[in-house]
């Protein structure tokens, strides 16, 4: 029995973990993302410092290297993971937006936070959170809410169930996402005697679960009924890597595929039966169709309320669900008729139960498909002019563009800068994003032509996952260029992995777009009867005691520059080709600063999303903005 410490047990085993998915046999866990501090250095950090096979890798910001180990996981289709070990307090408070982050995604992300002293002999410790009505309380309780699975070892012996347990919920299709295994900082340096077996080298199979044969064949008999079945493709299509299966069962059935975020990708765009993005940031196609539909086949996705517009989307008073899920919980959502299993078998049955059904969908799908391709030519072409011009978010800061033109020094309308970066960088390039307006607009107008392109973290849309996720997606697939398509809100909320991404040598590239505020925000309040306050990015005006003085210019590029990347700064189409061209012959990360006007995103589609808007107010447009809220929530489904 090998006498071993807490920390060095860990490890050990961690380097023992495999998965094995359809016949292939690969390591699970390939390293460990980590900011040394009193809380772990002397007891992880010696550990790791012996660690035969797993990578150490420096992060800057936890909650960055959390997200960055998110999209190494979601690159990796949950199939490989990067661990991380943070110190205790502030350092392990900082990671519980990424566990947040993972677990509504369903991706596997294994933490070890320090912890305060078991033996309590110190207490209080430095940054202990101390809790006069319960001492067993600290920081790391902050993650029991947003993990999946969560402990504390207080006894070295404790090690071994858990983390039986914590591989458990990181290889389980259905209940995955982040796992907390709290280690106090006394006993990560105490030893056992480990016994040789908790350290053999444990193979994690995951199975293609069947699914329920009189469940399929009732599918089945429910979809011969309908004339107009419509598919949306969630990310477990991605996870199951169920893609193909899916495409044979659009093109039996003559069905349109619409993709949700995570699921975008996972089926080629250019494929004929995909009619991309759906819901609140969908396009004209898909939320054309999707009203029309008398029977929805839901694949691997949880139905959020981006999805469904708040579940008013549906609206043929005789359409149905079916949802084919891993998780019982998310399949019986919307009151589905479920169908519980991995999403490529449970395809299979279905098409083969269903026989030579076709569907009546295919004129309209067609021309559904012609319509938003010319209104996405349209978008792509988008042209400032200093007379005439409307900007597609019109009627809320239409005088206020001369002011940004100048400030920003740019003509460049970001629907146009999108197409640009969309059409100049390579096929198998991997665009990853997270939050602000850029996400509608890659739901609705990014087109992948090959799988697994698109890196979306939507579940959460956290501000900040995007270049750590570039990062992560970077370490991934370190062959293939890597975009971290991000807005100025978001990158000044974190970008510290940029500094990582140096370090490691492992080339990114951020494509800023920079309208001077928190666009998307600006555009929720405003077209729900606001006047603009505190998204806009201006200096205070003393006299007003208000926001509301001059448009802020940031030369991001310096900053990156700063941090060792090769920058550009752009404000028209030829400069972001020529920029986009030159960052692909660098082998050091790029950063590209794309200064664009606000409101020219694009804007909504046959879409509707329920938000608080205040009952009362001394502005009319906001009660009148209440009142459309009430009228549109009347169309919508209850559960």
């Amino acid at each position: 029995m090998p006498v071993l410490t807490t920390a060095q047990a860990i490890v050990r085993f961690l380097e023992q973990q495999y998965i094995e998915w359809d016949g292939e046999e690969i390591p699970f866990v390939d390293g460990m993302f980590t900011i040394f501090g009193h809380g772990n250095v002397l007891g992880l950090g010696q550990a790791l410092s012996e660690a035969k096979r797993l990578r150490v890798y420096q992060g800057k910001n936890e909650q960055g290297m959390g997200h960055a180990a998110i999209s190494y996981a979601k690159q990796n289709n949950r199939k490989r993971i990067i661990a991380c070990t943070s110190s205790v307090g502030p350092g392990s408070a900082n990671m519980v937006t990424a566990a947040s982050v993972a677990t509504v995604n369903n991706i596997p992300l294994l933490l070890f936070p320090g912890d305060i002293f078991a033996s309590r002999q110190p207490d209080p410790v430095l940054q202990q959170v101390e809790q006069p009505h319960d001492l067993t309380l600290s920081t790391n309780d902050a993650f029991r809410p947003v993990s999946k699975f969560w402990d504390r070892i207080t006894r070295p012996e404790q090690l071994m169930s858990s983390l039986i347990q914590a591989m458990r919920v990181l290889t389980n299709p259905a209940d995955t996402g982040a796992v907390t295994v709290s280690v106090p900082q006394d006993v990560q340096g105490e030893a056992y005697d480990f016994p040789e077996s908790f350290f053999q080298k444990r193979v994690h199979r995951i199975s293609r679960k069947v699914p329920d044969e009189r469940s399929v064949k009732e599918a089945a008999a429910l979809i011969r009924s309908k004339k107009r079945p419509f598919i949306i493709c969630g990310g477990g299509v991605r996870y199951s890597e169920a893609g193909e299966s899916l495409k044979k069962m659009a093109e039996a059935w003559n069905v349109p595929i619409a993709e949700t975020q995570a699921g975008k990708s996972a089926v080629e765009s250019t494929h004929e039966w995909n009619v991309g993005g759906l819901g609140v940031t969908g396009n004209l196609a898909a939320n054309t169709l999707a009203p029309k539909a008398d029977v929805i086949i839901a694949v691997g996705t949880r139905l959020a309320d981006f999805t469904t517009s708040s579940k008013q989307l549906f609206r043929d008073e005789n359409v149905e669900f079916i949802s084919i899920n891993v998780s019982e919980f998310h399949g019986i959502k919307m009151d589905a008729s479920p169908l519980i299993g991995d999403a490529q078998a449970v395809i299979d049955a279905l098409v083969n139960e269903t026989g030579d059904y076709t569907s009546e969908f295919k004129n309209e799908t067609e021309e559904a498909k012609a319509a938003w391709a010319k209104e996405k030519e349209r978008l792509y072409s988008v042209r400032y002019t200093e007379e005439g011009f409307t900007p597609e978010i019109a009627g809320h800061l239409d005088e206020e563009l001369q002011e940004y033109r100048k400030v920003l020094g740019t003509d460049l309308a970001q629907t146009t800068a999108l197409g640009v970066v969309n059409r100049e960088i390579d096929e198998d390039a991997v665009a990853v994003g997270a939050a602000g307006s850029l996400p509608g607009d890659m739901q609705r107008l990014w087109e992948s032509s090959q799988k697994y392109r698109y890196n979306m973290e939507y579940g959460y849309s956290c501000m900040g996952y995007e270049i750590s996720g570039a990062f992560g997606a970077k370490l991934a697939e370190p062959d293939k260029e890597v975009y971290a398509m991000v807005g100025d809100g978001s990158f000044l909320m974190l970008h510290s992995e940029m500094i990582t991404s140096v370090q490691e040598n492992k080339k990114i590239n951020v494509m800023l777009f920079d309208n001077s505020g928190y666009g998307c925000i600006n555009n929720l309040q405003m077209g729900n009867g606001m006047q603009s306050i505190g998204t806009e990015f201006r200096h205070r005006d003393e006299t007003e005691d208000e926001m509301c003085g001059s448009v802020m210019h940031i030369d991001y590029a310096k900053v990156a520059e700063g941090y060792g990347l090769k920058t550009y700064r752009v404000t028209t189409e030829e400069g972001l080709k020529e920029a986009i061209a030159d960052a692909k012959k660098q082998t050091m990360s790029t950063l590209i600063d794309v200064k664009v006007l606000p409101k020219t995103m694009t804007g909504d589609y046959e879409s509707w999303w329920h938000v608080g808007v205040s009952e009362v107010s001394e502005r009319e447009s906001v009660r009148e903005a209440f009142e459309d809220k009430e009228k549109q929530l009347q169309q919508a489904r209850k559960y």
